[in-house]
This record gives structure tokens, C-alpha cells and sequence, in this order.
């Protein structure tokens, strides 16, 4: 037995590429601005801008292809493409990241931070505040939605916070000569950026390598599915999420006698039930056995050939 449950969320794709083009704009203007102030600090603002114009883009592209229909060749259509763009936009957060204390711990090394031209860092910090601060909020109520906008929304919000840190540096540098603090925030902005991300890169795996969804106890839905005095056990149990929404869920379940058809169609049917009203479950798939000699794990475990 098999029931599928589908749900439908309107795109926000115009939304996206008004935050692509802000974002992309912001970043040509500071990466050009880091190279004329001599600031670190500012070349970390900037190049998370172009790691937001990358994320925009990709997401938009994702929610494209999740919207595809599904098709013989593609059964589950393009649904994990909003998982796996947020797993590359994490990713490459940390990958900035590291760059970033890379390059900081050289201009530190080399005293290359006496360059620094304040004026341009402050200007552009504020450029910096305002569009990210702006695009941030475009997108905020659609993050709490989908896993691959949370991660964009996680990346304009970040870089906002980093375009005040920038700021607040430049006022310090200006006024108190203090040049040492530009890479040193950039250093600080890097390691945030890279424990912020590493806890999306976890979330987004487990949902690719299809591990059991946070909330999910297996052993309690096993208890609550065999209620039944018809129902010998449950076994060879699998639960997975296929995008942020949709979680899936199949299950071996072995009767005590030879029932009907519809007999055993009705018991599953309350099964189903329970999962779709206790777990939020809607996709579901049951295999009906009747001594069957195999293996009766709830977990079935498979061993490579």
C-alpha cells in the first residue's frame, strides 16, 4: 500500500533576483574599494557578497528545477536540488572562511595593514550595511520555509553583521590609529562565518545521505504501528526527508493471519493515519507479509557485496 500526499509552495524567484543584482552590484563596487583602501576587512565584505550573489543565484536556479514535474527518468522530479544548493552554499561559506583568516594572518605577518585607507572602508561598510540589510529582509519571511532560502537569508544577514563590524573598524582606525584591527576583524568575521555554516553543512548532509529527520523516534513509531492484534511486528524500517517539507517513510509489516485484501487495506489505512497526524508523515509506503521467512529486524541490516 502507498499513499502520497502532495504540497505546492508558490516561488519567490522575483524576489531572488532583485537580491542577485543588489548583491552583485555591492560586491563589484567593494571588491574594487578593498584593493584602493589596502583593507582586508573589507575584501572579507566583500568577497561574502559575491559568495551571496553566488547563493542567490543558485537558489534561484534550485527552486526552478523544484518545480519541475516529476517524469519516468526523474520519479522525484528536481526536489533535493534546493538541498543540494544548500549544502554547496555552506560549503562554500567555509571555504571563504578559511581563506579569509588565511589572508588576514598574512597582512598581520607582513604589516600590510598600515595601509589602510579608513575613509573608503567606512563608505563602503555603510554601502555594505544597507544593501545587505535591505535584501536580508526581502527574504526573511520566506527562510523560515525552505532550508536552501535559509541559507541565503544566513549569508546576506552575516555579511550584514560583518559590514558593521567593518564599519565600527573603520571609525576605530580613523580616529585612534589603531590599523591592526582590520585584519584582526576579519579574522573574527571569518571564524563566525565558518561555525554559522558548519551546522547547515551537517543539516543539509544528513538530508542527502537520508538519515532518520530530527523528531523522528523509530522505535516509538514501530511500538505505535503494531498496536493491532493483527500486526505481528514491523521491520525493515526506513524514514527520510527528500527536501525541507516532505518526509518519507516505508515499512515491512508482518500479519498474525491470512487477512483479505481489504481487510489488511484498512489496517494499513489506520497506520497511515497515525503517521500523517502524530509525525507530519504523508508520503508512505507499507509492504503487507504473511509468513514470510526473512529477516524481522526493525532495521534492516544490509551488508555489502
Amino acid at each position: 500500500m502507498h499513499s502520497h500526499s502532495r504540497t505546492h509552495s508558490g516561488g519567490i524567484s522575483g524576489k531572488l533576483l532583485i537580491t542577485f543584482l543588489i548583491n552583485l552590484t555591492v560586491t563589484i563596487i567593494q571588491v574594487i574599494g578593498s584593493v584602493m583602501a589596502g583593507s582586508v576587512a573589507l575584501l572579507s565584505d566583500a568577497l561574502h557578497n559575491l559568495s551571496d550573489s553566488s547563493t542567490i543565484l543558485i537558489s534561484w536556479i534550485a527552486g526552478k528545477l523544484t518545480r519541475r514535474s516529476t517524469t519516468k527518468n526523474e520519479t522525484f522530479g528536481y526536489k533535493r536540488a534546493e538541498i543540494v544548493a544548500a549544502f554547496f552554499n555552506a560549503s562554500l561559506l567555509l571555504v571563504i572562511g578559511i581563506f579569509l583568516i588565511i589572508e588576514a594572518a598574512d597582512k598581520i605577518r607582513n604589516r600590510e595593514y598600515l595601509d589602510v585607507k579608513p575613509g573608503i572602508v567606512i563608505a563602503l561598510a555603510c554601502l555594505g550595511i544597507v544593501a545587505n540589510g535591505a535584501s536580508a529582509m526581502i527574504l526573511k519571511k520566506d527562510s523560515t520555509g525552505s532550508m536552501n532560502i535559509r541559507s541565503s537569508y544566513i549569508h546576506l544577514f552575516i555579511d550584514m553583521l560583518s559590514s558593521v563590524a567593518v564599519l565600527a573598524g573603520g571609525l576605530v582606525i580613523y580616529f585612534f590609529d589603531f590599523y591592526l584591527l582590520d585584519p584582526v576583524l576579519s579574522i573574527i568575521i571569518a571564524v563566525y562565518l565558518i561555525l554559522l555554516s558548519w551546522k547547515l553543512v551537517l543539516q543539509s548532509l544528513k538530508v542527502l545521505m537520508q538519515f532518520t529527520p530530527e523528531g523522528i523516534d523509530i522505535d516509538e513509531i514501530a511500538r505505535k504501528l503494531s498496536g493491532s492484534p493483527d500486526i505481528r511486528n514491523i521491520h525493515h524500517i526506513h524514514a527520510w526527508q527528500l527536501n525541507d517539507h516532505d518526509i518519507y517513510f516505508e515499512a515491512h509489516v508482518e500479519f498474525r493471519k491470512d487477512l483479505r485484501i481489504s481487510e489488511s487495506c484498512l489496517l494499513l489505512e489506520e497506520m497511515r493515519l497515525v503517521l500523517e497526524k502524530e509525525y507530519n508523515i504523508r508520503h508512505v509506503t507499507f509492504q503487507s507479509e504473511f509468513e514470510i521467512p526473512c529477516d524481522k529486524a526493525l532495521i534492516n541490516q544490509e551488508k555489502p557485496h
